[in-house]
């Protein structure tokens, strides 16, 4: 599995190919699954280009990529686009039109309760697991742990030279977690040194504009479709390599 993350708190200020309207992230959504994508992460933004848990926002992020493509949509719940709670929790319950998944980063206050709510409402959730935080072990003592649909594990380390190692560590600190499904990813410069060891591994992966705005060569990526048509190639390689 390789899933394109769109924009994340990216904004116009890093590029024109930044999907920020729900029209472009649409568009940007479909050529990613036409280049390889199986799922897609979105941060739906305000029309100011703010990360927003709004469900009037949501809703339409949501529609405009459902009707282009046919494959799970999943988007953040990150503590960064609301950072309260019990409002966060609010805006959660308030969604008229549901994402396929959702985000929960576990070392947020509240993530249980995110957690637990979108489990209710049918919605899967992806433990987001940030390396250098305490999330893998609040995690582990977690009783929503064996229903989350897979751990989402993020390696903030941005050094090339030393992402692998962090990611290894984070998956070492992460153990059987809870018997789900891993999906592990890096960011900026240490995005396509972890993709790398996904393959190596057999772990799912993602790959888009949120995590690098660049290719393996340090050239400026076209847009998520690109990413997304290198990072299989990388991981593919990998795989059949290892």
């Amino acid at each position: 599995m390789v899933q394109v993350c769109l924009n994340g708190n990216r904004t116009a200020a890093d590029g024109v190919g930044i999907a920020m309207s729900p029209e472009e992230m649409a568009r940007s959504a479909a050529q990613a699954v036409a280049a390889g994508a199986t799922s897609v992460h979105v941060h739906p933004k305000t029309p100011c280009g703010h990360d927003s848990l709004s469900p009037r926002v949501l809703a339409a992020t949501l529609e405009a990529i459902r009707a282009r493509v046919r494959v799970p949509v999943g988007v953040t719940t990150g503590a960064w686009a609301e950072p309260d709670p019990t409002a966060r929790l609010a805006r959660v319950r308030s969604w008229p039109v549901l994402p396929d998944f959702a985000s929960v980063n576990w070392h947020e206050p509240g993530a249980e309760a995110v957690a637990e709510q979108l489990l209710a409402m049918g919605v899967g959730v992806e433990a987001g697991i940030w390396s250098g935080t305490d999330g893998a072990a609040r995690f582990a003592a977690s009783p929503r742990g064996p229903a989350v649909l897979r751990v989402l594990a993020e390696v903030t380390d941005p050094d090339p030279a030393t992402a692998e190692d962090s990611a290894r560590a984070l998956l070492a600190e992460l153990g059987q977690a809870h018997g789900r499904p891993v999906l592990l990813h890096g960011e900026e410069g240490g995005t396509w040194p972890v993709l790398r060891l996904a393959g190596r591994l057999g772990l799912a992966t993602r790959i888009g504009l949120e995590d690098t705005l660049v290719l393996p060569d340090g050239s400026r990526a076209s847009g998520n479709a690109r990413l997304v048509a290198e990072g299989l190639v990388q991981y593919g390689s990998f795989q059949r390599s290892s």
